[in-house]
C-alpha cells in the first residue's frame, strides 16, 4: 500500500518541487523522484504478484462515499512498463533536453510536465471511480498537450491546439456520460456499477464516453491530432506522448466494457469497435508506406499498432457465457499494450539520436547512419521485429495470442488484419532500415554519446525479452481479471 501511495504522490511533488527550486536543481530533484518512484513501481507490482490485487480506500471511506483505488495485475503491468519508458526517457532527456541544445524554456519544462504526465498516468491505471479518472485524464491531457507545444515553433502550436481541440471534445463527450451514470445509479465506482440494476441512460452514457476515450485514444476515424502532434514534439515527449498517453483512455475503455457495464456490450457494438481498429491497422500502415520522416512514419505505426488491442472486444468482451478463447484474447491484447510502449519508445528516442547526429529525420538523410551509431541502427531494428510481430519478440506473443483465439472463435477475419498489418509493418520499417544499413553515408555524423545511444537499445530489447520470458508477465496479467477474460488461457 506505502509502493501504491508513492507511485501517486511522488511524481506530482517531483513536480512541484521542480517548479520551486532553482533551475539548476531541476534535473537532479527530477531524475531522483522518477528513480525512487520506478523502485516502487517495481515494489507494487511485486506485492501484486504475491498477494493479489492492493486496494487503497482514500480517507477510510467506501465507495459510494469514497473513492476506492486498486492495483491488479493488468494496472500493476502497465505501472511497471511505463516506469521503464519514463526512466528510460528521463535519461534520454538528460542528453537531449539539455539547455544548450533545446533552449532554456524546453530544457527546464520538460522534467515537470514529464512528472506530472506519469503521476497521472499511475493514477488512471489504479483509480476505480469514473469521476477520478476524468480528473486523471484531464491532467494528463494538459501535461499531454504542453508537451506537444514545448518547442515553441509554429509547426508545434498547430499541432497541440488540434491536440487540444480532440481532447477537450472527448473530455466533454466523456464527463456527460459520467453525469449520466451518477444520474441513474448515484454512484460512479466501478466495482458498485458492475452490480447495479439496469438504468435506461446506460447505453448512452456508455456509448458518449466510449466516443471520447476513442478521440483520446486516437482510434481511426479520430486519429487526425496524432502524427501532427507526435512528429512535432521533441523527441522524449514523443515517446513519451506514443508509448504511455493512449494506453491510459484505452484502459478505461476496457474497465467499462469488461468491468462495469457489460451487459451493454452487444455483438454490434463489440464489432464496430473492432471494425475500427481493423481500420486503424491498414489505414495508419498505409500512410506510414508514404512518409518521408522517420517520426512521421513512427507516430503512423502507432495509429496502426493501436488498431490491434481492439480486437479484444469481439474476441473476449460481452456478457455472454465465457468461451475458452476469452482470456487468450484479453492477454493477448494486454501484451499488445505493453510491447508497444516499450518498442515505440525506442523508436522515437532513436529518431532524437538521428536528428542530433546528422539534423535531419528525413530518411534520405540517414543513409548510412548505422555504420556510425550502429547501437542507434540495431536499437531500431530490435524494435522493428516487435512491432512487425517476428518471434522472439513481446509483439509476437501478443499478435500470436490474438490469433489463436481469432480462429478458435470462428472469427477468421480478425487474424487476416493480423496478419496484413503484420506485412505493411514490415513493408513500412524496412525503408527507414535500409536507410540506416545502407553503405553510402549522405551526411557527416555528428558524435553521441554511448550512454544515449544505449538508452532506445535497453528498450527495444525489453520489447524482445517481454516475448522471451512471457511467463512472469502472463501471470501477473491474470491477477484480477474481468470475468469475461477468466474462461481459458
Amino acid at each position: 500500500m506505502t509502493a501504491l501511495v508513492i507511485v501517486l504522490a511522488l511524481p506530482l511533488a517531483g513536480a512541484l518541487a521542480v517548479i520551486a527550486l532553482p533551475v539548476r536543481a531541476a534535473v537532479p530533484v527530477a531524475l531522483s523522484a522518477t528513480a525512487l518512484t520506478a523502485l516502487s513501481a517495481l515494489v507494487l507490482a511485486a506485492s501484486v504478484w504475491q498477494g493479489g490485487p492492493v486496494t487503497l480506500m482514500v480517507g477510510g471511506w467506501q465507495p459510494p462515499l469514497g473513492i476506492a483505488l486498486q492495483a491488479d495485475g493488468l494496472a500493476a503491468a502497465l505501472i511497471v512498463m511505463s516506469a521503464l519508458v519514463v526512466g528510460a526517457v528521463a535519461m534520454a532527456a538528460w542528453f537531449e533536453m539539455a539547455a544548450a541544445r533545446a533552449g532554456p524554456r524546453a530544457a527546464f519544462g520538460f522534467w515537470p510536465l514529464m512528472l506530472l504526465l506519469w503521476g497521472a498516468l499511475n493514477a488512471v491505471y489504479v483509480s476505480r471511480d469514473l469521476f477520478n479518472l476524468y480528473v486523471g485524464l484531464e491532467l494528463l491531457s494538459l501535461a499531454a498537450v504542453a508537451l506537444v507545444a514545448i518547442s515553441g515553433t509554429a509547426q508545434a502550436l498547430v499541432a497541440a491546439l488540434r491536440y487540444m481541440i480532440f481532447a477537450l471534445a472527448g473530455s466533454l463527450l466523456y464527463l456527460a456520460g459520467v453525469v449520466l451514470v451518477y444520474a441513474g445509479h448515484g454512484t460512479l465506482d466501478i466495482g458498485l456499477l458492475s452490480a447495479r440494476s439496469p438504468a435506461p441512460g446506460d447505453a448512452l452514457a456508455l456509448g458518449l464516453m466510449t466516443a471520447g476515450l476513442l478521440a483520446k485514444t486516437a482510434l481511426f476515424p479520430f486519429h487526425v491530432w496524432l502524427p501532427p502532434a507526435h512528429a512535432s514534439a521533441p523527441a522524449p515527449a514523443s515517446a513519451l506522448l506514443s508509448a504511455l498517453v493512449p494506453k491510459a483512455s484505452f484502459l478505461i475503455l476496457i474497465r467499462l466494457w469488461f468491468e462495469a457495464m457489460p451487459e451493454l456490450a452487444s455483438t454490434a457494438a463489440l464489432l464496430m469497435l473492432a471494425g475500427l481498429g481493423a481500420i486503424a491497422v491498414i489505414w495508419g500502415g498505409v500512410l506510414a508506406l508514404v512518409q518521408s520522416r522517420l517520426k512521421l512514419i513512427v507516430a503512423y505505426s502507432t495509429v496502426a499498432q493501436l488498431g490491434y488491442m481492439f480486437l479484444v472486444f469481439p474476441l473476449a468482451g460481452g456478457d455472454g457465457s465465457a468461451q475458452p478463447w476469452a482470456a487468450g484474447a484479453w492477454t493477448g491484447a494486454m501484451f499488445q499494450a505493453l510491447s508497444h510502449g516499450l518498442a515505440k519508445a525506442a523508436m522515437f528516442l532513436v529518431a532524437g539520436i538521428c536528428i542530433a547526429a546528422v539534423g535531419s529525420d528525413r530518411l534520405g538523410d540517414l543513409r548510412g547512419l548505422a555504420r556510425a551509431l550502429p547501437m542507434t541502427g540495431f536499437a531500431f531494428a530490435l524494435a522493428a521485429i516487435t512491432l512487425m510481430g517476428l518471434p522472439p519478440s513481446g509483439g509476437f506473443t501478443a499478435k500470436y495470442l490474438l490469433m489463436t483465439s481469432a480462429f478458435a472463435a470462428g472469427q477468421w477475419p480478425w487474424a487476416l488484419v493480423l496478419a496484413g498489418g503484420g506485412l505493411l509493418a514490415a513493408a513500412y520499417l524496412y525503408r527507414p532500415l535500409a536507410a540506416l544499413f545502407t553503405r553510402d553515408a549522405r551526411l557527416p555524423v555528428h558524435p553521441v554519446a554511448r550512454a544515449w545511444q544505449g538508452v532506445p537499445l535497453a528498450l527495444a530489447a525489453l520489447a524482445v525479452l517481454l516475448g522471451l520470458l512471457s511467463a512472469a508477465p502472463f501471470d501477473l496479467l491474470q491477477i484480477g481479471r474481468p470475468e469475461p477474460a477468466v474462461e481459458g488461457l
